[in-house]
């Protein structure tokens, strides 16, 4: 039954990451007027125009028997499709593993239920957040502003009332997200945007809202480290002019010019920390230690 129950939030993600899938590459490209997520009719390939058939929209099946291209006009399809799905998939089926399987309880209340799935839209609006500033480095302002809702919504689902309302240390659930938000809002201000986008002062809101300030920032700290790893990486390809994954198309600057001053969205590299802090509740700072 648990292999039944895993399974079907592995396939159930992967289907929910072939919608999104479609929202990234439709939001605010004008194809639809209808809704504001650019939703618009029956899916299409992009290069010939053509309707494209349900059995070639299996999430990550289709990619693999299509071999990566267009049924029609033989086209490449963009590798974001399977790993965006693949993501999708793996992450339902984390958050249904730590929510039941990881929980030692046999009984599970209707908040238990709500908080499942709250976070399984945040971690929808966060995929949505991160391919999105992957592919036109900028974070979206109607998903970073549904993850931040979301995250409050979650404080209220998962903390106790009576200690939710007790003053003042329930401020610390409240003042985690602009605690954590206000140094990349400061950044933001004093460098005009140049040096940080406004996008990642919002996300880090969110973060700190739904983890907490001390969990919040281990997040940001490793979302700065993986940054800072994968940066460096980039540019050792982009010397040595490996630039096949540049022409994937998830990408939206080519690696063989990439530099120092190159422009390198870090809304991705926060969600990457924040994911592994929820699932490891890892805690780099230390801060745990301290009673507050």
């Amino acid at each position: 039954m648990t292999i039944f129950v895993t399974t079907f939030f592995f396939v159930f993600g992967a289907i929910i990451g072939s919608f999104l899938n479609v929202i990234i590459l439709r939001y605010n490209t004008g194809l639809s007027q209808k809704n504001s997520i650019g939703f618009s009719g029956r899916s299409r390939c992009f290069s010939c125009g053509k309707n494209i058939k349900w059995y070639d929209l299996i999430p990550v099946l289709s990619f693999m028997i299509l071999n990566g291209r267009c049924r029609h006009c033989k086209s490449k399809i963009s590798f974001q499709y399977p790993l965006v799905e693949l993501c999708a998939g793996f992450l339902f089926f984390g958050i249904f593993w730590k929510f039941f399987l990881q929980n030692q309880s046999t009984t599970f209340s209707f908040a238990d239920y709500l908080l499942f799935s709250v976070t399984l839209v945040v971690f929808s609006a966060l995929i949505v957040i991160t391919a999105y500033d992957l592919r036109h480095k900028i974070i979206p302002d109607l998903f970073v502003f549904l993850f931040g809702v979301l995250a409050l919504v979650h404080i209220f689902i998962s903390v106790p009332l009576e200690t939710l309302f007790r003053f003042p240390s329930n401020l610390f659930y409240f003042l985690a997200g602009p605690i954590i938000a206000i140094p990349f809002f400061l950044i933001w201000l004093v460098s005009r945007g140049r040096w940080m986008g406004l996008g990642d002062a919002k996300l880090a809101l969110g973060i700190g809202w739904f983890l907490g300030l001390v969990l919040g920032v281990s997040a940001v700290v490793i979302g700065f480290w993986i940054g800072a790893v994968v940066s460096i990486f980039l540019l050792l390809l982009s010397k040595l002019a490996l630039v096949g994954f540049a022409r994937s198309g998830l990408l939206s600057f080519p690696l063989k010019n990439l530099t120092m001053r190159s422009e390198i969205p870090l809304g991705p590299f926060l969600i990457a920390g924040f994911m592994i802090v929820y699932f490891f509740q890892l805690d780099v700072t230390g801060l745990s230690t301290l009673s507050m």
